[in-house]
């Protein structure tokens, strides 16, 4: 029997309003291997990954990641998986405090809870300090978190109620 691909998707299908943003993409990506999304502006695949890594329903099609159907089991499939975007993994525009936040919501909690979260991880690392400066061209900043994330996992960062969604800084990839 073979394995089950990494990623699956089929006929997935996203519209906002009238604006077709993604128009049946088929996808197959076994598991070790390394797929590129390329594409003009507007061709759907930051949708597309939106849709991957549960962060937007689809309109229609279905997908699957790590074997989870994307939809029906969301919240299992967020905790297995990460995503690293285009540039680097903080907002350069936004402060230490903000990015935290930022990461807190991605993760499904409350505004409330994300500040609280934000503020904890700030004092236990040490950064309260360099919280409310931006990370654009701030070395204090920039080093901290560098140094922080190298030498501690951040794996549980964001956590309710003893509820374990795994916000990860890892200094090496990982193969899915």
């Amino acid at each position: 029997m073979p394995n089950k691909p990494a990623i699956l998707a089929e006929g997935l299908q996203k519209y906002y309003g009238k604006t077709r943003a993604l128009a049946g993409l088929d996808l197959v990506a076994e598991e070790g291997t390394v797929l590129g999304l390329l594409g003009p502006n507007g061709a759907g695949k930051t949708t597309a990954v939106r849709i991957l890594t549960t962060l937007l329903r689809p309109d229609a099609g279905r997908a699957e990641v790590a074997g989870l159907d994307v939809v029906k089991h969301a919240d299992t499939l967020r905790s297995r998986i990460g995503l690293a975007g285009q540039y680097a993994a903080v907002d350069e525009n936004l402060t230490g405090y903000e990015n935290l936040v930022m990461f807190g919501r991605l993760y499904h909690l409350s505004g409330a809870m994300a500040r609280r979260r934000a503020n904890q991880l700030l004092e236990r690392f040490d950064l309260v300090d360099a919280s409310r400066r931006t990370v654009t061209g701030n070395t204090c900043w920039s080093d901290s978190l560098q140094s922080t994330a190298t030498r501690r996992s951040f794996s549980s960062s964001f956590t309710t109620d003893g509820q374990s969604s795994r916000c990860t800084v890892t200094p090496r990839p990982r193969v899915m």
